[in-house]
């Protein structure tokens, strides 16, 4: 390529020669900037940093996890994208701790000035008011119920979730009501709320899939650091599906020469678990995450960072990414045909998505009038 072009790539531009050491427990190995910060800080290794700051295994200090109180103004996101299966989706929580490297909704904490980063997975923001808001949006006269998808941003499961119990009271709001919603997690303490979960799987209201990207701890160690261990992941699936939740395995995403040479032994293990269902979405690298992910890469795969982003880039038509609605979550070309096929001809050795998917029974919704609002509180009384 061209060095005077500068989207060109090459590779002493691509990763950096002596990456970020990883902090223990943490995805992001930076906390990069956000594209929308005007001033930009360049960090720059003076000889000392590492010893000083970081202590002698360069390892780097522990980033403790802060979480902020949010009071939402609406809660229900809605969207109109041909490749998503659902059109209404409940998040409470912005951030997630997880710390997945991959995940595409890193880039939001740039709409609050912080740093899709470390930032991220360290500075997590609850929407104390979810389960009001959502009473209050399901009480409307004009409201027309539909599926609602639970935690798709980020992890409606995560850690702060056990003490805070948000999604919890969402859940609650919905099983009053019997309105239908179906949630993905890589969290096993989903398993906590299946006295909500049951009633509603038989009355036809909720479906579950469990994401599960490598059978490989290690990897996953890295991958996906706060999140649940593959092993303790198939419990999870063994656990709903013995309890009548409907449950299906995300494999999301598959990342070249990663994760991609586990996916029939993850299709394997979760249909022996009891999923009935499966799918699959390829490495998406939309804005902050593409140089993340690189520095991630640099730091734990150094022997094979090129291949893998010659290989995204391969089904990406020559970039890190192709945000069309045609091929942003499958990609295109020979490589991403191959994994398709390989994708389909497993699912239907092992009869996953042999029948097709229930469609969540809206027919028993109820509208309830939530509580009036405090006296003291103007501007719900307005309403």
């Amino acid at each position: 390529m061209n060095d005077a072009d500068p989207d060109s790539c090459t590779p002493d531009r691509e990763f950096p020669i002596a990456p970020p050491a990883p902090r223990k427990g943490r995805g992001a190995v930076t906390n990069l900037q956000g594209r929308y910060e005007v001033d930009q800080r360049e960090t720059v290794d003076d000889g000392w940093t590492a010893y000083t700051e970081e202590g002698e295994d360069g390892a780097g200090p522990a980033l403790r996890t802060q979480v902020f109180e949010e009071r939402a103004k609406s809660i229900l996101t809605h969207n109109a994208s041909p490749d998503i299966p659902f059109s209404v989706s409940l998040n409470p929580y912005r951030g997630c701790e997880h710390g997945c490297i991959y995940c595409f909704a890193r880039p939001t904490h740039s709409y609050l000035g912080l740093s899709p980063g470390l930032d991220f997975e360290s500075r997590i923001y609850a929407k104390i008011n979810a389960p009001e808001l959502l009473a209050r949006e399901l009480s409307k006269k004009n409201y027309v119920p539909e599926p609602i998808a639970l935690g798709v941003n980020t992890d409606a499961w995560q850690p702060v979730e056990r003490d805070l119990r948000l999604t919890r009271r969402v859940i609650e709001v919905l099983h009053e009501r019997h309105h239908p919603f179906a949630a993905i997690t890589k969290s096993s303490l989903i398993e906590r709320d299946l006295d909500l979960l049951v009633p509603m799987a038989e009355r036809g209201q909720v479906m579950a899939a469990i994401t599960i990207t490598t059978l490989d701890a290690d990897i996953a160690r890295t991958l996906e650091p706060r999140a649940a261990t593959p092993s303790r992941r198939l419990r999870t699936i063994r656990t709903l599906a013995q309890a009548g939740v409907p449950v299906g395995v995300s494999i999301a995403p598959i990342i070249p020469f990663v994760t991609e040479p586990d996916m029939e032994r993850v299709l394997e293990a979760c249909a022996d678990a009891g999923a009935t269902s499966a799918s699959y979405i390829v490495l998406r690298l939309p804005w902050e995450v593409a140089p993340l992910f690189k520095d991630w890469l640099a730091a734990h795969f150094p022997d094979r960072a090129h291949r893998v982003m010659s290989r995204v880039r391969d089904m990406r038509g020559g970039k890190d990414y192709d945000s069309s609605f045609a091929h942003r979550m499958k990609g295109e070309g020979l490589w991403a045909d191959l994994l398709k096929q390989r994708f389909a001809k497993a699912a239907r050795r092992l009869g996953l998505n042999a029948r097709q998917r229930g469609i969540l029974d809206m027919s028993e919704f109820r509208r309830i009038e939530p509580p009036r609002p405090a006296a003291g509180d103007a501007q719900l009384d307005l309403f």
